[in-house]
C-alpha cells in the first residue's frame, strides 16, 4: 500500500480520537488536531509515525487553500468596505507595532540584523486560519468583535504580500528599493481590481446560464474548479496560492449561490483543514524546544504583551469601544502560517540563521494552544481594567468611540466627488490596461502569423480599439455631469477651475491610452499620429453606441454585485438596523436551522426565544422568500436562515442551544420514529368489530393508518373505505411507529381476553 495512504489513515485516526476527547472536554478542536499531529509525527518515538512528510505538507497546503476559500465566502470585500476605515487603521497599527517588537526582541538576543527583521515580519501577522477555526469551534463567529477581527486579518493577509515582497527585496539587495516596492504595491492593486471587477461581471452571468444544469455535485466541482483556477493564476503572477483562493471566495461571496457553495465546500474544507492543523503539530520537536527554550519563552511573552497592548491601542485608535478593542486584541495573540512562509523564504534565500525556523514553529504551536484561552480571558481582563480606569478616561474613550456627526458642506462634496472619480479612473484604467496587455501578449502574435504587413498592424489596432473604447469612454466621460459635479460647479465659481482640471486629466489619460495603441501598433507619429488620435477621441466621446455600451456594462456589473441582496429582498422590504441599537453589544446576526433540530416545526410563540435567551427573530429567510417581523404563529423549518438581534452574550447562548438541539437529534431518534407495517386480524371480541375506519379511532387515538384490508371471504387486498365496517376475520394492514402499533395490538388483544 502507498505510504501516503497509510499516513492519511494514521492522521485521520489520531485526529478522530483527539477530537472526540477534546469535544468531551469542551475544548476547541484545533487543539486536538495539533496534539494528534504531535502524536503522529516522527518526533514521537512511542507511536506509529508518518513516513511521507512531503505528501502531508502538500495536503496541508491544500487545507490552507480551502480554509481561505471558505473565509472569502464568509467575508467579502463588499462587507469590509461597509465596515469603513476601522479595520485598515487597526491592521496598519498592529503590523508596524509588532514588527518593531519582533525586531527589538531579536536584537536583545544579539541576533543579526536580518534575523531580527524577519522575526519582526513573522510576529506582525496573526493566523487567519487558527482564529477562524477557534471562533467557529467556540461559537463566536456571530459576535460583533469577531467580524472586526476577521476583517483585520483579511487586510493583514493582503498587506502580508507587500511585506513579503519588501523582505525579499531587502534580502537580495540588503537595502530597501523604493521603486521595486512601489511597483509591487501597484501590481497588487492592479490585480485585485482586475480580478474583482472581471469576476463580479463574468461569474454570476456564467452561473446564471448553467443553473439548469447544476446539481450539488456539479456546483461543487465548478466552485472548486474556479477556486483552484484562481490559485494557479495568482501563483503565476507572483502571489501566494492561498491569496488566490481567498480572492475567488470573495468574488463568489457576492453571488446568489454563495451560501449553497459554502455548504457544499464545508466537508472538504473540514477534511483538508484538519490535515493542515495536524501538520502543524508534526513540526513540534521537543529536543529543539529544549535547546532554545529561553528565546521561545521570551518571544511568546513579547507576542502576548505586544498584541494585547498595541492591538488594543490600534482598535481604540480606529474608534472602537474599550471592550471591543480588548476582545479583538486578545484574539490576535498568535502567529501562524504566514510566519512559516517567511521562515521558509529566509532559509531559501540564505539570509536567516538555521535556528529561526524551529523557534518560530514552537512559538506558533504554543500560541495556537493559548488562543482559545486568551479569547476567553478577554472579558475578565476588560472587567478588571474597567474597574481601575479613571472615569475621565472612560468618558474620553466613549466620546472618541462614538465619533462626531458628519457636517455636510463643500468640503464633503469635494471629498465625495473626488472619491467617485478616483474609483472610476482606477477601475476603468485597470480594465483598459488589462485589455491592452492581453491583446499584445496573445492576439498580436496571431495576427503577425496570419496577415502580411501592414494589414496585420491595421487589424490589430482596429480590434484593440474596438475592445478598449467603451472603457476609455467611461474613463473620460463618466460622472462628468453628476449631481455632485453640478452642485460644486454652481455653488462657487472658485470650484470651476479645479473641476475643469480634473476633467482635463481624465481626458488626457484616455488620449494617452489611444495614443499608445496608435504608436505601438501602427507606428504612426508626428502630425499624422496626432490627427488619428484626435479623430478617435472625438469619435469615442461623441458615439452614442459606445455610451450605451458603457452604461450597459456598468449596469450588469452593479446588478451582479447587488443580486444576492436583491434576491433575498424580492418579496419584502429589507430591514435595516443602523447605529449601536441602544447598546454597543446589541447587533444582528444570522443563524441557520440545521436539518433534524427538534425545534423545527414549532412556532415562535411556542419557542419563546425572547424570554429564554434574550434574543428576537426579526427576519426569517426561507429560500428566496423573506418574512420580516414574523408573528408568533410563524413556524421555524429546517434550512431557514434566521436574522436574530441581541447582545453578544444572548446570541452566543442561543447559538449554543441551537447546536445542542442539533446534537440531541441522533440516529436513535430516527430508528425510534421509523414507520412499520403490521397485520391486525379482527377477532370476535375486538373493540373495532362493527366500526368503520372513521369511528374506530385507529388514526385519532393510536396515530396509525389503515392502508389495506383483506375481507374474510376474499384473499384480495383492497383499498380501505372509511365508511366500510370491520367484520370478524377481516385482516387490516396498518402503518405506524413501533410504539403506536404495539399500543394498538395490546388494546385489541386485551379486549379479546
Amino acid at each position: 500500500m502507498a505510504a501516503l495512504i497509510t499516513d492519511l489513515a494514521l492522521i485521520l485516526i489520531c485526529a478522530g480520537v483527539m477530537t472526540l476527547i477534546f469535544k468531551k472536554l469542551k475544548q476547541p478542536l484545533v487543539l486536538g488536531y495539533i496534539v494528534a499531529g504531535f502524536l503522529a509525527s516522527p518526533n514521537m518515538p512511542y507511536m506509529p509515525s508518518v513516513s511521507d512528510l512531503e505528501g502531508v505538507h502538500l495536503w496541508s497546503d491544500i487545507g490552507v487553500i480551502f480554509l481561505l476559500f471558505a473565509l472569502g465566502l464568509e467575508f467579502s470585500f463588499k462587507k469590509i468596505m461597509k465596515m469603513g476605515s476601522a479595520p485598515i487603521i487597526a491592521a496598519i497599527t498592529i503590523i508596524t507595532s509588532m514588527m518593531a517588537v519582533g525586531f527589538f526582541t531579536g536584537k536583545a538576543f544579539g541576533w543579526s540584523q536580518m534575523d531580527s527583521i524577519f522575526l519582526g515580519g513573522m510576529l506582525a501577522m496573526s493566523s487567519t486560519t487558527i482564529i477562524f477555526k477557534a471562533f467557529e469551534d467556540m461559537g463566536l463567529r456571530q459576535q460583533r468583535f469577531a467580524s472586526l477581527v476577521l476583517s483585520v486579518l483579511i487586510i493583514e493577509d493582503i498587506l502580508a504580500i507587500v511585506l513579503m515582497v519588501m523582505l525579499s527585496t531587502l534580502a537580495v539587495s540588503q537595502q530597501f528599493q523604493g521603486i521595486q516596492m512601489a511597483t509591487s504595491i501597484l501590481k497588487l492593486v492592479f490585480f485585485l481590481v482586475l480580478w474583482f471587477v472581471v469576476g463580479i461581471y463574468m461569474i454570476p452571468l456564467f452561473l446564471k446560464k448553467v443553473k439548469p444544469l447544476m446539481s450539488n455535485e456539479t456546483m461543487l466541482i465548478v466552485a472548486l474548479g474556479l477556486c483552484f483556477g484562481m490559485v494557479v493564476l495568482a501563483s503565476s503572477v507572483g502571489f501566494s496560492p492561498a491569496f488566490g483562493a481567498f480572492i475567488m471566495g470573495s468574488i463568489l461571496a457576492e453571488t446568489v449561490e454563495a451560501e449553497h457553495i459554502e455548504h457544499l465546500v464545508a466537508p472538504v474544507k473540514d477534511l483538508f483543514g484538519a490535515i493542515f492543523f495536524v501538520s502543524v503539530g508534526m513540526m513540534v520537536d521537543v529536543a529543539l524546544i529544549g535547546h532554545y527554550i529561553v528565546p521561545i519563552l521570551c518571544i511568546i511573552i513579547a507576542i502576548m504583551i505586544g498584541q494585547t497592548v498595541f492591538s488594543t491601542g490600534g482598535f481604540l485608535l480606529a474608534g472602537q469601544p474599550l471592550k471591543t478593542a480588548m476582545q479583538c486584541s486578545f484574539s490576535l495573540t498568535q502567529i501562524g502560517e504566514f510566519a512559516f512562509i517567511l521562515a521558509t523564504l529566509g532559509t531559501s534565500l540564505s539570509v536567516t540563521s538555521d535556528f529561526l525556523y524551529p523557534i518560530v514553529v514552537a512559538v506558533s504551536v504554543f500560541t495556537t494552544f493559548t488562543t482559545p484561552y486568551m479569547i476567553r480571558l478577554a472579558e475578565p481582563a476588560y472587567n478588571l481594567v474597567d474597574r481601575h480606569v479613571p472615569k475621565r478616561w472612560k468618558r474620553l474613550l466613549d466620546h472618541y468611540a462614538g465619533g462626531e456627526p458628519n457636517v455636510i458642506g463643500q468640503e464633503n462634496h469635494w471629498k465625495a466627488y473626488l472619491s467617485q472619480i478616483a474609483k472610476i479612473v482606477l477601475i476603468f484604467g485597470v480594465l483598459s490596461i488589462a485589455i491592452l496587455t492581453l491583446m499584445y501578449q496573445f492576439a498580436e502574435p496571431i495576427f503577425e502569423g496570419l496577415l502580411p504587413a501592414p494589414w496585420n498592424d491595421l487589424c490589430m489596432a482596429a480590434l484593440t480599439l474596438l475592445f478598449v473604447s467603451p472603457f476609455v469612454r467611461a474613463l473620460m466621460m463618466k460622472k462628468n455631469h453628476s449631481q455632485k459635479f453640478q452642485m460644486l460647479w454652481n455653488s462657487n465659481r472658485a470650484n470651476r477651475a479645479p473641476l475643469i482640471a480634473v476633467q482635463t486629466l481624465r481626458i488626457t489619460l484616455g488620449i494617452a491610452l489611444v495614443a499608445y495603441v496608435v504608436g505601438h501598433t501602427l507606428h504612426w507619429g508626428g502630425a499624422l499620429g496626432i490627427l488619428v488620435v484626435a479623430a478617435i477621441i472625438i469619435f469615442i466621446i461623441s458615439s452614442r453606441s459606445l455610451k450605451q455600451q458603457s452604461i450597459q456594462l456598468e449596469k450588469t456589473f452593479t446588478e451582479n454585485l447587488n443580486l444576492r441582496e436583491r434576491q433575498a429582498d424580492a418579496r419584502s422590504t429589507r430591514l435595516k438596523f443602523e447605529g449601536r441599537l441602544m447598546e454597543r453589544d446589541v447587533h444582528l446576526s444570522d443563524f441557520t436551522i440545521p436539518i433534524g433540530v427538534p425545534w423545527a416545526g414549532d412556532s415562535l410563540a411556542k419557542l419563546n426565544l425572547g424570554r429564554r435567551f434574550g434574543v428576537h427573530i426579526v427576519s426569517v429567510v426561507r429560500g428566496n422568500h423573506r418574512i420580516n417581523i414574523p408573528s408568533g404563529s410563524t413556524a421555524i423549518l429546517p434550512g431557514d436562515r434566521l436574522q436574530v438581534i441581541g447582545s453578544d452574550k444572548a446570541l452566543s447562548a442561543f447559538g449554543q442551544a441551537l447546536e445542542e438541539q442539533a446534537r440531541q437529534y441522533s440516529s436513535e431518534d430516527i430508528v425510534k420514529t421509523e414507520m412499520k407495517l403490521r397485520r391486525l386480524v379482527i377477532g370476535f371480541d375486538s373493540p373495532f368489530r362493527g366500526k368503520t375506519i372513521q369511528d374506530s379511532g385507529i388514526r385519532q387515538d393510536f396515530h396509525c393508518l389503515v392502508v389495506g384490508m383483506e375481507k374474510e371471504d376474499s384473499e384480495r387486498l383492497v383499498s380501505p373505505n372509511v365508511q366500510t365496517p370491520f367484520h370478524v376475520g377481516d385482516v387490516l394492514w396498518i402503518v405506524g411507529e413501533e410504539e403506536d402499533l404495539t399500543r394498538l395490538e395490546k388494546a385489541s388483544s386485551n379486549s379479546e381476553k
